[in-house]
């Protein structure tokens, strides 16, 4: 009796355990069947055709411009080269300031020069006491011949006396030759030493920024030494060198104004872009040409030249260099913002006439204001997406809505900088 309380006490339990265990699995399942119908609630708006903001892509006339990568330098760099040796005694200048045509920049120890001056200055004045000398003998030889020439015609004096008053005539006349000789030497000399003691005032021959010093005073210099350099900044020149082809096409530009590329730089503005992705505010002109291309890079060397108040743009500094090459007539244009690259190929994403995402490559050209020229890869009349770009993908159905091509300009140059950066990483 005690065995089937027992087993009947088990039993109980056994029902009351599995009644729970039932009642837990059907709230489970409540539950999981509440989530999937939240799901499915959801399901139809995660589905729908996503609204997408889109344009008509159409030809546009347009200047297309080549860019160059430009080096800067001075309009004139010259080297300041002492003309005498000897010790530099002292510098005259501020290293980096603006100094002037004819300014001593650096002084030359001018003892030496000095004494070689004094000496010079002698040795004419002993030439002009000698030529002095020499002119007097001349005269009285002259007095002499004189006198004597109609007495020894006379036969009043011997022939032999006149003969000898004639060899010192003509040998005072040739001392007088040698003096003058010597006194145009000895001028020579001092004129010599009188600009070998001012070449030991080191002067600027031209007007700009003086470099660095590139040596220090007490040092020995001599004519081969080179103690700093100044350079012309106010015109800046900018060296750059562009291809076969766009030199070609701006010299057919150049020709319709009735000139090259020099006598029509006025009609050929250039644009200097600096470092700091900053425009500069002064437009440049052709300067020069090199007269041929290098056959290795197949490019031309151009120098231009830009206004440089202030001596703000410093030689050695890297810029770009565009003009307007060529007028297209029918340039089909993309804004930028729509363009995305993935593993270095560019791509759009363009509406299908049933709503779906195309995605097409595209070859892209020069970029004109937030807009890029397209070469290659797009038609007129094409429907191109310019938002919600990182949300769809080939055959997304989509909701477009179009705007202008200039309203897409106005309401995405402010989203550009981010959407590049979102691009960068692909699809």
């Amino acid at each position: 009796m005690q065995m089937q309380t027992e087993s009947q006490l088990l039993k109980n339990n056994r029902l009351k355990y599995g009644a729970y265990a039932a009642a837990g699995l059907l709230a489970a399942s409540a539950a999981l069947l509440a989530g999937c119908k939240s799901s499915q609630g959801a399901t139809p708006g995660a589905m729908g055709a996503m609204p997408v903001t889109v344009v008509s892509i159409q030809t546009s006339k347009v200047p297309l411009k080549s860019e160059w990568v430009g080096t800067l330098d001075g309009y004139v760099n010259a080297q300041i080269q002492p003309q005498v040796s000897g010790y530099m005694v002292k510098q005259n200048y501020r290293e980096g300031s603006v100094v002037h045509k004819g300014d001593v920049l650096f002084e030359i120890d001018p003892r030496p020069f000095q004494a070689s001056l004094d000496q010079a200055q002698g040795q004419l004045g002993q030439a002009e006491g000698q030529l002095g000398q020499a002119q007097a003998q001349l005269a009285l030889a002259q007095i002499n011949v004189k006198r004597d020439t109609p007495l020894a015609a006379q036969h009043a004096i011997a022939q032999s006396q006149l003969d000898n008053e004639l060899q010192q005539q003509a040998q005072a006349e040739a001392s007088v030759k040698l003096a003058q000789a010597a006194i145009a030497s000895a001028k020579a000399n001092v004129e010599s030493a009188n600009l070998n003691l001012g070449f030991t005032h080191v002067r600027s021959l031209i007007s700009g920024v003086a470099g660095q010093a590139t040596t220090q005073v007490g040092n020995l210099v001599s004519p081969q030494s080179v103690l700093t350099a100044v350079s012309q900044l106010d015109p800046i020149k900018v060296y750059f060198s562009m291809s076969d082809n766009e030199y070609l096409a701006l010299s057919q530009q150049a020709r319709q104004g009735d000139g090259d590329l020099l006598k029509a730089a006025d009609k050929l503005p250039l644009t200097l872009t600096l470092a700091n992705g900053e425009a500069y505010p002064h437009p440049g002109r052709i300067v020069f040409v090199d007269r041929q291309m290098n056959q290795q890079t197949g490019a031309i060397r151009i120098a231009a030249e830009f206004p440089n108040p202030g001596n703000v743009l410093r030689p050695g500094q890297f810029g770009r260099v565009s003009a307007n090459t060529k007028v297209e007539s029918a340039a089909i244009l993309v804004p930028q913002v729509a363009v995305q690259e993935l593993q270095g190929i560019q791509q759009v994403d363009t509406v299908t006439p049933d709503n779906k995402v195309h995605i097409v490559n595209v070859q892209l050209g020069t970029q004109y204001g937030n807009q890029w020229v397209v070469t290659s890869g797009l038609k007129p009349g094409t429907h191109v997406i310019i938002d919600n770009l990182q949300k769809i993908g080939e055959g997304s159905p989509v909701n477009p809505h179009e705007v202008p091509l200039s309203a897409a300009d106005a309401a995405t140059s402010s989203t550009i900088t981010e959407s590049d950066s979102n691009n960068t990483t692909g699809r």
